[in-house]
């Protein structure tokens, strides 16, 4: 669609053949000798550009740009005026024309003028549809839900949101925790600011050292030149700290000191740099117990504890289910350029019945592998793995001896299932997991297996794992 421009000169000829110049450019041109029948004009239609002469005798440029300024400020304008009035130009800019041309002027000068008047309109257009995406896909509506809980749970992020108070999030693996957290920071007044997150379960003690805080050349192996830590690049915004549960001692120590301090030391540094950050942390852990068994510090849990939202499991509010089926079936279809499809009955109570163990995330991942594999214009029970139709999901779950398993029951079964398969080779397992193999000691340490799982449940013939 071509840029549009509104012309308004009290001279005929000047209008006439800025139409016909502008529109030999591919411009879409209108043009009046009456700055009211202009200013009308703009406050109907939208215009990228306005030009206007500034010695007019019916209403003067500058009284034409204050009152088109009145009431669309962000309006893009230029004026044109004589060589002798250069100082009235002036006077126009500042009230907010971005440019001015002096009469008589060159074509190919005024034609430069207009290209980049119209490339900024364009270029602050798309800054404001892409702040206005950035705050649609951050918004508290992406976590889909009409149940009570989650109404409740949207309330209570939105009130502290406009906080700068430090937020935990609870919740199972795949709940969304990190979409509350994204919501939380666009919402706040630190909106304009970074938003930095990292999963502690993700990386070795050391590497998450050096990631959080940043380091010093030469301070270990490999540190081959300065690095900022995330804490420091999440100045200003907000920093999300997935996981916190799985950090160690050492790490809590120096999470505590951001907390009370806002400073952090580099590694290899001794002077300590301050951080205006607000935290928001996650886990699903309970993190009562890790604290009772000596596993977190009771007072950066405190620290941490200040705002507690706990988002509940998608068994606990099976009544969302229906409307997130839906939400992941027109996103996928459409990220696949298909028309959207039909869930039939059947389909639709399978995946109802199913108790989701791996939450949101789980039924995403779900709906998205039956999009991509359905040839039908309609989903039904056959598009979807036979294990969804058992009362409890293949595998782990089995192993798990309570009715209603918790996800650290299953989580500690898993581990149990995996290191037996590979013989207690725990940097197998860790591999097969997708943790560090830290993160898996902590994990044995947690669910007191290390004794089953030592190196004497190997092979004497087998050397390959050392750990």
């Amino acid at each position: 669609m071509p840029a549009s421009i509104l012309v308004i000169d009290d001279e005929d000829s000047m209008c006439n053949f800025m139409e016909i110049m502008l529109s030999k450019e591919g411009y879409s041109v209108d043009s009046t000798t009456s700055p009211p029948e202009g200013i009308s004009w703009l406050k109907q239609k939208n215009y990228d550009l306005l030009i206007a002469d500034l010695q007019m005798p019916e209403m003067t440029g500058i009284e034409v740009l204050k009152n088109v300024k009145s009431f669309k400020s962000g309006q893009e304008v230029i004026v044109m005026t004589a060589y002798a009035s250069v100082d009235t130009a002036i006077e126009a800019m500042k009230q907010g024309a971005a440019d001015y041309i002096t009469k008589p002027f060159k074509v190919d000068e005024i034609k430069l003028i207009i290209e980049k008047s119209i490339n900024r309109t364009a270029l602050i257009h798309e800054n404001v549809q892409l702040k206005k995406q950035l705050q649609g896909d951050n918004s508290f509506d992406n976590f889909i839900g009409t149940s009570e809980t989650v109404v409740q749970l949207k309330k209570l992020a939105r009130r502290v949101a406009s906080s700068d108070s430090t937020v935990l999030i609870r919740g199972e693996s795949g709940t969304g925790k990190d979409l509350i957290a994204k919501a939380i920071h666009h919402h706040s007044t630190r909106c304009g600011g970074p938003f930095v997150s990292i999963n502690c379960a993700a990386l070795p003690e050391t590497l998450l050292e050096s990631e959080l805080f940043g380091h010093k050349k030469g301070s270990f192996t490999g540190a081959v030149r300065d690095k900022d830590g995330l804490f420091k690049v999440a100045d200003g915004g907000t920093f999300f700290l997935d996981e916190v549960g799985n950090t160690s001692l050492a790490i809590q120590v120096k999470l505590l000191r951001v907390l009370e301090e806002k400073k952090i030391t580099p590694v290899g540094h001794t002077q300590p740099i301050e951080v205006d950050v607000r935290l928001i942390a996650a886990t699903n852990a309970e993190l009562e117990d890790d604290v009772k068994a000596g596993r977190f510090r009771a007072d950066l849990f405190y620290r941490l504890n200040v705002i507690p939202i706990t988002i509940p499991p998608l068994r606990e509010r099976a009544e969302d289910i229906p409307i997130l089926i839906e939400h992941f079936i027109q996103r996928f279809c459409a990220k696949a350029g298909r028309e959207p499809k039909e869930i039939l009955p059947d389909a639709l109570e399978l995946l109802s019945n199913y108790h989701w163990p791996g939450n949101v995330r789980e039924l995403e991942n779900t709906i998205e592998r039956a999009i991509l594999l359905s040839r039908s214009s309609a989903l039904d029970r056959s598009d979807f793995p036979e294990r969804l139709a058992k009362a409890e999901p293949e595998g782990v779950v089995q192993q798990v001896q309570p009715t209603n398993p918790t996800l650290e029951s299953i989580e500690k079964a898993y581990i149990h299932f995996v290191l037996t398969q590979t013989e207690g080779k725990k940097s197998e397992a860790a591999k097969i997991l997708g943790i560090d193999s830290s993160t898996l000691y902590r994990k044995l340490d947690r669910y007191n297996l290390k004794d089953q799982f030592s190196n004497k449940t190997k092979k004497p013939t087998d050397d390959r794992d050392a750990d």
